[in-house]
């Protein structure tokens, strides 16, 4: 009894300091945002999308620029069309794609961060506040900035405890106060009919409601090169695959040491050169440190990288339009259950990690989130180890502030520091805020290198994104009526390039058929067509991985959907890009070898062979006798050519080499280019407990069998006698 009425006390309490906080912080804090509008106005684009080779043209012409930004995730690229937008000459490099590291790989959310706001009321902390406040105000901007990209999404919290219901309630009313007239809708509660009807996979004992609440939802490396490609429609230089390997220095005329630019190295053509600046931005993520060190080894580090991983499940785990939200898992993690892009992804995790340009998730990881995510789905719904479609790491980088002496305690917030040589660092953060970070950033240098912008403040606010200008919820109507493509690929275009998806459907090839007119498909599981990857050549991919990863998004939806439209991909991008067979065949691989590390596949291969194998001795004589009808010439072990005459028999005598080959490596483990009979049965063992979704091969070898016995029936002598008789 004392244990409930202490419940109801700190539910009690909790809402009256939180109704009061947050009314008192709106009444001080919201200021109207349409003021601001007023007072300025957005510059126009001066110029169509240039070509790489004239970016790099402008890059290595020898002119100084005001600013040299290293990085192009989402901040770096922010940083670059702020301060393009403000009049100063700007250059990007990346040493990898735009959004190659933690940028793409986030949970895809825009968010305040509703777990904040409960430690700021709670701990009645003003600086977790403010940090909610901004993130709010950003999460607005990029609503209106991207409509094409950015989306709103109802998450539900489902509650399991009565006294739990108000205290959720004043919590998430507080979110939506805090944002004032910048919220994207208002939440509300559901009753557990209510709850379940909206998402039916939700686990129902003991479920006593649950409340909505709104955030946004975005392609997020998408919408990072999206911001780039801003940046260089407004004038910027912006140059990917291009590695800064040391910064330069010059005495500013009273014995001062400070940077003048970088020696950078490009790797696509392998030539080194030095861009001058008069100001050097390190927006580097993970990698501050590094740049930190370049232009001081005598620097104490400040990143303290967290790895990250999310898992994609199949689309049937969720509803279309409705996300999930555990507020406490077993370590104290926060995790997310959300739809996108027709798929559902799950995460995230929290662990120290090294600094790496290729981090992998891991079977721990993995298993984690699976076992978090069987919490709260109720018992209908089986949660398989082989439905993980993909899987990726992403490194968080969390900062200590070295502007305060105690560098142990970790930044909440982002932090922006001027080096004693004028270099601007910008780090920590998180997606949301990365047109925030950049103003922030831009002012500082501004102040820091004595620069002069034509505009003294940020207009990015205004700002569409590349594709929202000309953007509406029914534009995907006109590509069907107009160029005759698929109703489905039309929404994919019209959401991935808003109004830039004409001059991609304009590069679309033929299908020879009634319908769909134009649109051929690179995978039939997935919207993405042909002329995406001619169109994704003219958005700076210049390589199979910047194409599968970023441009399409297809290796973080399905990763062996990935592989299989891999050999289609190269050969695009190899006539785009004048490749030789030599080049495809290095793609192929580095592709290959991308999507089985970073992308989980290998991690889904190496679970396999561990299985034990748990058959029952008449499942084991069925797929022995299921075996041995495939190797017709009983060599011990099925071929590539006994898969081809078993398909061949189905009628699939089109069937590729490529598919060929796809289909047995779902089952070769050992890589030996055949399949033996302890890799069919654990193939059996791993599907049978769910570590494994389907194979092909399972599916052809019991089909095998029925035609098999089909044919043993026919041979039988009929017992049906002419003469009768003894």
């Amino acid at each position: 009894m004392a244990s409930r009425l202490y419940k109801v006390g700190v539910t009690a309490l909790s809402a009256t300091i939180g109704t009061v906080l947050a009314t008192w912080t709106v009444d001080r804090w919201n200021t109207p945002h349409t003021a601001v509008a007023e007072m300025k106005r957005p510059p126009k684009r001066k110029r169509t999308l240039v070509s790489r080779a004239e970016q790099m043209k402008s890059l290595m012409s020898g002119e100084e620029f005001d600013v040299l930004i290293i990085g192009g995730g989402a901040t770096g690229a922010g940083c670059a069309l702020d301060a393009v937008t403000r009049g100063l000459k700007t250059a990007l490099v990346e040493a990898d794609d735009f959004a190659s590291g933690t940028s793409s790989r986030s949970t895809k959310l825009i968010h305040g961060g509703v777990r904040y706001l409960q430690k700021a009321i709670l701990g009645l902390d003003f600086e977790q506040y403010r940090m909610v406040k901004e993130a709010l105000q950003e999460r607005a901007n990029m609503l209106e900035s991207a409509p094409h990209l950015a989306h709103p999404l109802p998450i539900m919290l489902p509650v399991y405890q009565w006294w739990q219901v108000p205290y959720y309630w004043v919590g998430i009313k507080c979110y939506d106060l805090v944002a004032g007239d910048r919220n994207v809708k208002s939440s509300y509660y559901l009753s557990k009919r209510d709850a379940l009807e909206l998402f039916p996979m939700l686990k129902k004992d003991k479920l006593c409601g649950a409340i909505v609440y709104y955030d946004g939802q975005q392609d997020d490396a998408r919408m990072c090169l999206a911001v780039a490609l801003t940046a260089a429609r407004h004038g910027a230089t912006v140059c990917n695959h291009v590695e800064v390997q040391q910064l330069l220095k010059k005495d500013d005329g009273s014995g001062k040491k400070v940077l003048c630019g970088a020696k950078v190295k490009d790797h696509m053509s392998g030539k080194e050169f030095t861009v001058k600046a008069k100001c050097v931005i390190n927006a580097t993520g993970p990698f501050t440190d590094s740049i930190r060190k370049m232009d001081d080894p005598t620097v104490k580090t400040i990143c303290c990288p967290s790895s990250g991983v999310h898992i994609v499940l199949p689309g049937y785990y969720s509803p279309d339009q409705m996300g999930l939200l555990d507020p406490s898992t077993s370590d104290g993690r926060v995790i997310f259950f959300l739809p996108w892009q027709r798929q559902t992804i799950a995460g995230t995790t929290d662990l120290p990690c090294d600094i790496t340009h290729t981090p992998k998730p891991t079977e721990d990881e993995i298993q984690f989130i699976l076992n978090e995510i069987k919490n709260y789905l109720n018992a209908d719904v089986e949660v398989r180890r082989g439905d993980v479609l993909s899987a990726w790491s992403g490194i968080r980088p969390l900062v200590s502030d070295p502007n305060k002496d105690d560098t142990q305690s970790l930044a909440r917030n982002h932090i922006v520091h001027v080096s004693g040589s004028n270099l601007i660092t910008i780090a920590g953060g998180k997606w949301t805020t990365y047109r925030a970070m950049a103003e922030h950033t831009v002012d500082a240098a501004i102040k820091a290198c004595n620069l002069k912008p034509e505009r003294a403040e940020a207009v990015t606010s205004l700002l569409k994104i590349e594709g929202g200008q000309g953007w509406t919820p029914t534009m995907y109507i006109r590509l069907v009526q107009d160029f005759g493509l698929e109703c489905e690929v039309a929404q994919h275009l019209a959401k991935s390039y808003g109004d830039r998806a004409f001059a991609v459907a304009k590069m679309a090839s033929l299908t020879g058929k009634r319908w769909p007119i134009i649109g051929n498909r690179i995978h039939p599981d997935f919207p993405y067509i042909d002329a995406e990857i001619r169109y994704g050549v003219r958005e700076y991919a210049c390589n199979a991985v910047d194409m599968v990863a970023r441009r399409l998004r297809l290796s973080f939806l399905n990763v062996q959907a990935a592989q299989e439209a891999l050999p289609a991909i190269v050969d695009i991008m190899g006539e785009e890009l004048k490749w030789s067979k030599d080049e495809k065949e290095k793609q192929l691989k580095m592709a290959n070898d991308f999507l089985d590390g970073e992308m989980g596949l290998m991690v889904n291969r190496a679970t396999r062979e561990r299985i034990p194998i748990k058959l029952s001795k008449d499942e084991i004589q069925t797929y022995i006798k299921r075996f041995q009808i495939i190797d017709k010439d009983k060599k011990g072990y099925v071929s590539i050519n006994d898969i081809r005459r078993a398909l061949k028999s189905f009628g699939d005598a089109d069937i590729s080499g490529e598919q060929l080959h796809e289909i047995l490596k779902e089952i070769d483990t050992n890589m030996n280019g055949q399949v033996e009979l302890d890799e069919y049965l654990q193939m059996m063992s791993a599907i049978k407990t769910g570590e494994v979704a389907y194979s092909r091969f399972a599916r052809m070898a019991e089909m095998e069998e029925q035609k098999h016995e089909a044919q043993q029936l026919k041979q039988k002598i009929s017992v049906d006698r002419s003469g009768g008789g003894l």
